[in-house]
This record gives structure tokens, C-alpha cells and sequence, in this order.
């Protein structure tokens, strides 16, 4: 019996576009829903070298919950590269300066550590109000 490796091509990857209400929902749990579907775990065609993942618009940032006291204890590190140049900011701190940035980071940080991975971040779009941008491309409710 010969079995074949099936691979999807590129022109055979459909892309769907999903929105998410972030209003009332924990941020974890949110985050491991979002990079589930930028991956393309998913689909039937999911392959792990190949970018086969959908569209995620997130609205309602600035709504997000936090469990725990993780609002203060929760800690971001980023250096300048300069003597000196490390900056710590707590979360709380974060969302009250940038709402859409927790979501981002934490969605980041559930993706493979790849250049891949820097394709899938470009498709999710993260909105601290409820407008967007995307009405014209139908985007469906992520279960």
C-alpha cells in the first residue's frame, strides 16, 4: 500500500475572518482561543510549516479581566539595549496605558518562537473599542 504525505498548497489555504468580544473574558483563556485559530489548529489542512491559520479581529480590549492579583504582579521586561535600558511595567499598568497590548503579548507569547510566527501575529487585528475596521470582510463569531 503506498501512502502519500499530504500537504496543503498555498493557493489551496482558505483564510476566514472571525471577531471576538474580549468584554467580561479572562485574558489567558482568550489568548490560547486567538492563537489556536492564527495557527489553523483547527482546520482539516492544518500543517505545521505553513501558515494555513484565519483572521482574528479582538474588539472590547479595554474590557478584559484579569484573575487573581495578577494586575500587579504580572511583570514586563524589555532592555533598550543601552546601559541602563531596562524597563519593567506591570500589567495593570499596561492596560491602562495600552489595552491592546496585553492581548497582543499574550497571543505572541502562545506562538512558536519562528519567522512564522511573525506572519500569523500580522493576522490578528486588536481593537480597544467596539468599532472596527473590518465590516466589509463578513467576519463570523469565534465559538
Amino acid at each position: 500500500m503506498n501512502m502519500k504525505t499530504w500537504t496543503p498548497r498555498a493557493a489551496e489555504i482558505e483564510r476566514n475572518w472571525y471577531v471576538v468580544d474580549a468584554e467580561g473574558q479572562t485574558l489567558g483563556r482568550l489568548a490560547t482561543k486567538i492563537a489556536t485559530t492564527l495557527l489553523g489548529k483547527g482546520k482539516p489542512t492544518y500543517a505545521d510549516h505553513m501558515d494555513t491559520g484565519d483572521f482574528v479581529i479582538v474588539i472590547n480590549a479595554e474590557k478584559l479581566v484579569v484573575t487573581g492579583d495578577r494586575l500587579l504582579s504580572k511583570k514586563y521586561h524589555s532592555h533598550s539595549g543601552h546601559p541602563g535600558g531596562h524597563k519593567e511595567e506591570v500589567l495593570g499598568d499596561l492596560i491602562q496605558r495600552k489595552p491592546t497590548e496585553a492581548i497582543r503579548r499574550a497571543v505572541k507569547g502562545m506562538l512558536p518562537k519562528t519567522k512564522l510566527a511573525n506572519a500569523q501575529i500580522t493576522k490578528l487585528k486588536i481593537y480597544a473599542g467596539p468599532d472596527h475596521p473590518h465590516a466589509p470582510q463578513q467576519p463570523k463569531p469565534l465559538a
